[in-house]
């Protein structure tokens, strides 16, 4: 057993005996038992608004557990291993890779550096990049092939390279729009009809994609960017020159060129920032495209305040290292088996997939930094969510009466879109109910009607943005990386890598080769089935 196993610390053990207490205890106890739970519970960021708020006061936790949670915080190295990742140590071991996505939310004039070079300065400099690209795609002067400006922008990626910048887009509909003759679309599916869908409605000469893949070898990506080119070769007039219609995000620059891409239009992707935590970076250039550089900088900017809180504040006021041993309390010692973000703003739709990528790809380990085997306790919970109030009419019966544990992330946001219907209170007030259901619940009226019955006790946190924008947004995203982070950290396992997914992709390979020979027998009647 290694000594870094979180289960040898002294506070595990203590958290266990805490454990014990809590799950006989109803949280409305601990409103009854003190007046200012709320306050001692809710922690916020406040510039000249209160930007976010964070109420764990719904959680089955009191303070001297979470004062045991903090300590195990620390004696997990929580603090240095945060330092260590801003300064740019190298925490992906397996790798061999620094860990800096938070670099590029730093401004220009600060300095990081890897393998002793400042990578500030670059950063910056590929941010003029993309500046200038998007200016000029959303202004027109941008030309294709033909001399026609661009109408339709396609990203093509998969994983990382779509989920944040797609999640994004969608997010920040009511920001500065994208110019109404330019559509931007996503495309990462395998299957055809995802491309088909989108080339449909299209027109060649005013189409460009931006095909994004850190090795330039991802076999969804680059299937579908040679469906694009031949698209392109079959429609545009014979012999005409496709590169204009193409960028490139990769750190492969000679695959791109060996592709056809101009190397002016390939932008890159570091090694030290991981898939799942790059749309900060030119990984992002739908978001620029759509909502302009503008509103890109401004995502950065949120993160980048959420990043000096993580990085400054105390253990015990530290929002994401709070979010973070909640979860970690409900997981290992609440046997809260799944998780759920349930975002009651519509345009948050797409940030509990987001996040299913960012945690359980990144935490979804049974090995640990020491190579081994973890056998005594649990990582990532199953993550999953969708918008409210949609979701209420779909899961939440098994929140509210399932019997596994389900911890919940409820999100709000303060000053959204209203009507004269007022639907935003509506939509609001929805969220607050739920919330206090599933802690309060409900004894059933009789004897005859048990169904009627719900235990209560329930955990959720509850998070207010002031407004949906892209400071918010970005603050609200770098809230739940940090958190990811943290857990992983308690966990001691290394949250950048991900074998689990290239060892499907290997089997995929050799499948696809008719390499079958070795495959089980049903894998092998399959394949005849299908390929026979």
């Amino acid at each position: 057993m290694s000594n870094n196993n979180p289960v040898l610390r002294s506070q595990w053990a203590a958290l266990s005996q805490c454990a014990g207490k809590a799950k006989k205890r109803p949280i409305q106890d601990l409103f009854n038992n003190n007046t200012n739970r709320f306050d001692d519970f809710s922690f916020g960021l406040k510039n000249d608004l209160l930007d976010v708020l964070v109420d764990f006061s719904k959680q089955n936790i009191d303070q001297d557990t979470l004062d045991v949670l903090v300590d195990l915080a620390r004696e997990m190295q929580v603090v240095q291993k945060r330092d260590q990742m801003f300064k740019g140590d190298i925490l992906n071991p397996t790798e061999g890779r620094a860990v800096l996505h938070t670099a590029l939310r730093r401004p220009y004039g600060d300095e990081v550096c890897v393998s002793g070079e400042n990578v500030i300065p670059e950063i910056h400099d590929v941010f003029d990049r993309i500046k200038a690209v998007t200016d000029q795609i959303r202004s027109g002067q941008y030309r294709g092939a033909t001399g026609m400006p661009i109408r339709h922008v396609v990203s093509l990626g998969v994983g990382g390279s779509d989920l944040g910048p797609r999640f994004v887009c969608h997010a920040l509909d009511n920001a500065q729009q994208t110019p109404s003759e330019l559509k931007v679309h996503f495309v990462s599916n395998i299957d055809p009809v995802d491309i088909h869908r989108v080339l449909a409605s299209c027109k060649p000469e005013e189409t460009a994609f931006i095909v994004t893949s850190k090795s330039f070898t991802t076999q969804e990506t680059l299937t579908n960017a040679l469906a694009a080119r031949e698209w392109l070769q079959d429609n545009l007039p014979e012999g005409q020159d496709t590169s204009p219609h193409f960028l490139a995000v990769s750190s492969n620059v000679e695959a791109a060129q060996n592709f056809g891409i101009a190397t002016d239009n390939i932008f890159p992707m570091w090694e030290w920032v991981n898939g799942r935590f790059s749309l900060w970076s030119a990984v992002g250039m739908p978001i620029a495209l759509q909502h302009g550089f503008d509103n890109f900088k401004k995502l950065l900017a949120g993160a980048y305040e959420m990043d000096q809180h993580f990085k400054e504040a105390d253990l015990a006021n530290n929002i994401p290292v709070l979010m973070a041993l909640v979860g970690v309390w409900n997981s290992n010692f609440m046997e809260a088996s799944a998780h759920a973000v349930l975002p009651y703003a519509q345009q948050l739709q797409d940030l509990p997939r987001y996040l299913q990528q960012l945690e359980m790809e990144s935490n979804g380990k049974s090995v640990d930094l020491d190579g081994n085997p973890i056998t005594d306790y649990s990582t990532c919970p199953v993550l999953f969510g969708e918008a409210g109030t949609i979701g209420q009419h779909s899961f939440y019966q098994l929140l509210h009466q399932g019997t596994d544990m389900v911890s919940c992330d409820f999100i709000g946001v303060v000053q959204g879109r209203d009507t004269t219907q007022n639907h935003h209170k509506l939509l609001l007030s929805n969220m607050l109910a739920q919330g206090q259901a599933l802690m309060q619940g409900q004894e059933q009226p009789s004897a005859e009607e048990p169904h009627r019955h719900f235990s209560g006790n329930k955990p959720s946190t509850t998070i207010l943005l002031d407004k949906l924008d892209p400071y918010h947004l970005g603050m609200l995203i770098a809230l739940y990386e940090h958190k990811c982070f943290v857990q992983g950290v308690i966990w001691n396992i290394n949250s950048f890598d991900q074998f689990g997914v290239e060892l499907g992709k290997a089997m995929s390979r050799k499948i696809e080769n008719n390499d079958v020979s070795k495959a089980d027998p049903s894998t092998q009647k399959l394949f005849s089935l299908i390929c026979e």
